[in-house]
C-alpha cells in the first residue's frame, strides 16, 4: 500500500512537470524550435476545421532562426500562414512554393525581461500544482490514519517521503526555471 501511494505521488507530480515543460516550451527564446507552434490552432478548409499546425504539417528548423512548415496538404498552405501570423507570437511566417518560413526575430531586452517574468509565473503555477499534489496525498494518508488502516509509524515515514519526494520535484522545477532564463538571456 506504502508503494502504491508514493507511486500515485510520483505519477502526478510527474504528469504537473510535464505539463510545466510542454507550458515553458511555448515562451519564445530567440531560438527556433517547432514548440513555439505546434499548439497554435488553425481555421482550414474554410472554415470547416480547427487542427493544430502539428496534425497539419512536419515542422522542422533551419539553423537557429528559421522554422520551416510542410503542410501534408498543399491547399491549406495559405491558411497556415494566416492562423501563425494571426496567433499574435511576433513571428514573420511567409508563404515559399509549397511550404512556411518563419522567420524568428531577435529578442529585445526588454522583450527579454518580459518573457522572464511570464517563465517565472508558469514555474510558480507549476509549484502550485505539486504542493495541490501533495496536499491531495497527505490528505489521503490521514484519511488512512483516522481509518486505521496505517500505523502513526507508518504515517511519519511515508509523510517524510512524501517530503523528500516533493523537495526533488521542487528542485526539477527550479533547474527547468533556471535554464528557461539562461535560454532568454542568451544572445
Amino acid at each position: 500500500m506504502d508503494q502504491q501511494i508514493l507511486a500515485n505521488l510520483k505519477a502526478k507530480m510527474q504528469k504537473a512537470l510535464h505539463f510545466l515543460r510542454e507550458d515553458l516550451a511555448t515562451i519564445r527564446t530567440g531560438r527556433a524550435t517547432p514548440a513555439l507552434i505546434e499548439n497554435v490552432v488553425i481555421t482550414a478548409y474554410e472554415g470547416t476545421q480547427h487542427l493544430k499546425v502539428k496534425e497539419m504539417a512536419t515542422i522542422t528548423t533551419e539553423g537557429p532562426r528559421m522554422i520551416i512548415v510542410s503542410p501534408f496538404d498543399p491547399s491549406v498552405t495559405k491558411d497556415i500562414e494566416r492562423g501563425i501570423i494571426s496567433a499574435n507570437l511576433g513571428l514573420m511566417a511567409a508563404v515559399d512554393g509549397n511550404i512556411i518560413r518563419i522567420t524568428i526575430p531577435t529578442l529585445t531586452a526588454e522583450r527579454r525581461q518580459e518573457y522572464i517574468k511570464l517563465a517565472d509565473r508558469k514555474v510558480e503555477g507549476g509549484r502550485v500544482m505539486v504542493r495541490q499534489v501533495r496536499h491531495e496525498i497527505m490528505n489521503e494518508l490521514k484519511r488512512k490514519f483516522e481509518s486505521k488502516e496505517i500505523s502513526q509509524d507508518d504515517k511519519d515515514r511515508l509523510s517524510k517521503q512524501i517530503q523528500t519526494i516533493t523537495d526533488e520535484m521542487m528542485t526539477e522545477i527550479e533547474v527547468l526555471r533556471s535554464q528557461k532564463e539562461k535560454d532568454l538571456l542568451e544572445i
